[in-house]
């Protein structure tokens, strides 16, 4: 696992009407501070990535359908520098991923429908705090393409 990087467990209460799904709540041990929350959507096959936060903690959750997350530490002071690391998530593994400042990240949406992910960051949206890489750039060692056996 990366350095600094929480992978949440979420409760979601279910009945015969519906559900209610948790994210996060200001007693969480996991909370931060608020800065602002938004959805990113995605169709199945979608790539979203890289992006580099300066500053802001992000806490991702995937609302609706599946994403593979993927991060790779940049920061150079990490005992964890140059390491990947993926998550599924999403209906069938519901958890929140905290990412600190200074990690690459992206997602790929996958399976039969649009995915909404969820990010509830530490810091409202600045352009000049985050720094966009191509997806498929050589300067990160990830292959996006789906990988069988």
């Amino acid at each position: 696992m990366i350095h600094g990087v929480k992978i949440i467990p979420l409760r979601q209460i279910v009945d015969e009407r519906g559900k209610i799904m948790h994210m996060m709540k200001a007693t969480d041990p996991h909370f931060i501070k608020f800065g602002e929350i938004y959805f990113s959507c995605a169709w199945p096959g979608t790539i979203k990535a890289w992006h580099i936060h300066k500053s802001m903690t992000i806490n991702n959750v995937v609302m609706s359908g599946r994403a593979k997350l993927v991060m790779y530490d940049l920061r150079k002071d990490s005992p964890t520098h140059g390491m990947l690391q993926e998550v599924f998530f999403g209906e069938d593994n519901y958890v929140l991923v905290q990412m600190p400042p200074g990690i690459a990240n992206g997602y790929k949406a996958y399976g039969d429908k649009m995915v909404i992910l969820a990010n509830c960051a530490t810091e409202p949206h600045d352009p000049n705090e985050i720094m966009r890489i191509d997806p498929f750039t050589k300067e990160i060692p990830y292959d996006w393409s789906l990988k069988n056996g």
